[in-house]
């Protein structure tokens, strides 16, 4: 069969990724890492120091899932070829038809790994704060923010990742005015960083009783979750926390008692609220974390030393400088305007199919040297 011909040349041309899979990861450099760390563990002092244990355990899940992960992919390539092997032997339609299922598998398998090892920056591997603020227009743009909110809840259920709201203020009418979620899974940050931005919405507007074309623009903000093992000093008398009653889409304990909690960070201007968590100390808690999340962010982008080096009120997103448009009308496409990537399955991208932009994003700053920023 000729689509076996052409299925042994894709199968030989898998070789060279995984051999440079391997590297990337440097496959040999942390199976001796694996080997000192475990024999850490065996020591009588280990869990002596409860936080270092706990950074050190935390190294080593990491480095078995990795190690997990490129074991699979050399037995997956081994298996292929075995059946492959049988599909020529017996010149069997039905197990041709299986080779090419697991062969393109194991493609795509391989080519989000390569987008994975492109994840090298300090906080990559943390879950992402995400903050979604409608921008000026009213109905029209909270609705677009709302669908925004959308778009990335569906794409962290696609990827196997949890949501969780931390504040949402509902829209006048229809949509949000704003919103926080926590994404949690291993490589959020590294992968929504890419999203942070103005995003554009050209429609028709359902809201427009004369059906006018409408123009609108949402901006988000991702941010890494800092964990408690990393230390961000910000000292009390600059910060300013109000209590309100929450509103909005929280839950069951929502509206009931002051408990939401809004802190400013008096020196830059930073506002951060948290609303859903079932007390004023939780709530204080995450908001805190969202703060120093925050700064650690803005101290890595703007490439400062200290947290103290962040002077003035942060303008994060510059309204008119979009980093991606979604057309909906006079035709369909979504075109994000750092990279050229586009798809005009406009329907998909807001269902949370936007891959194609992060692996373009995160290929285009390797190749700049930027996947530290």
């Amino acid at each position: 069969m000729l689509i076996l011909d052409e299925y042994k040349l894709r199968i030989n041309a898998l070789d060279a990724p995984v051999e440079e899979l391997r590297a990337a990861l440097d496959i040999d450099g942390i199976s001796e890492e694996l080997a000192t760390l475990e024999k850490k563990t065996e020591a009588e002092d280990f869990w002596g120091d409860l936080e270092n244990s706990q950074v050190v355990l935390k190294r080593i899940s990491r480095i078995k899932e990795k190690l997990a992960k490129f074991n699979k992919f050399e037995s997956d390539l081994s298996d292929l070829r075995t059946l492959f092997e049988l599909a020529e032997e017996a010149d069997d339609e039905d197990t041709a038809a299986e080779v090419g299922e697991l062969l393109e598998a194991l493609e795509k398998e391989l080519a989000d790994a390569r987008i994975e090892t492109l994840l090298s920056g300090d906080y990559d591997a943390n879950n992402a704060i995400m903050s979604f603020q409608a921008g000026a227009g009213g109905t029209e743009a909270q609705d677009w923010a709302e669908m925004l909110y959308r778009m990335y809840t569906h794409w962290a259920e696609r990827h196997g990742y949890t949501y969780k709201i931390l504040d949402y203020l509902d829209g006048d009418e229809a949509g949000l005015k704003s919103a926080s979620i926590l994404i949690e899974g291993e490589n959020a940050y590294g992968y929504l960083k890419s999203e942070m931005g103005v995003h554009r919405l050209v429609r028709i507007s359902p809201f427009d009783s004369s059906g006018r074309r409408h123009t609108s623009f949402a901006a988000l903000e991702v941010m890494p979750e800092i964990t408690d093992d990393v230390e961000v000093e910000v000292r009390t008398e600059d910060l300013k926390v109000d209590t309100y009653r929450a509103s909005g889409a929280g839950g069951q304990h929502v509206n009931k008692t002051e408990s939401a909690i809004r802190i400013t960070h008096i020196p830059t201007g930073i506002v951060v609220a948290c609303q859903n968590e079932r007390s004023q100390h939780q709530n204080r808690e995450v908001a805190m974390r969202m703060l120093k999340s925050k700064l650690i962010e803005i101290k890595e982008r703007e490439n400062l030393e200290k947290i103290e080096d962040i002077k003035g009120e942060q303008k994060l997103i510059e309204w008119g400088s979009q980093i991606r448009s979604y057309v909906f009308m006079p035709y369909t496409l979504a075109k994000d305007h750092r990279t050229g990537f586009e798809n005009g399955n406009i329907g998909a991208v807001m269902d949370g199919d936007i891959d194609g932009f992060i692996n373009a994003y995160l290929t285009q700053m390797a190749s700049q040297g930027k996947t530290d920023k």
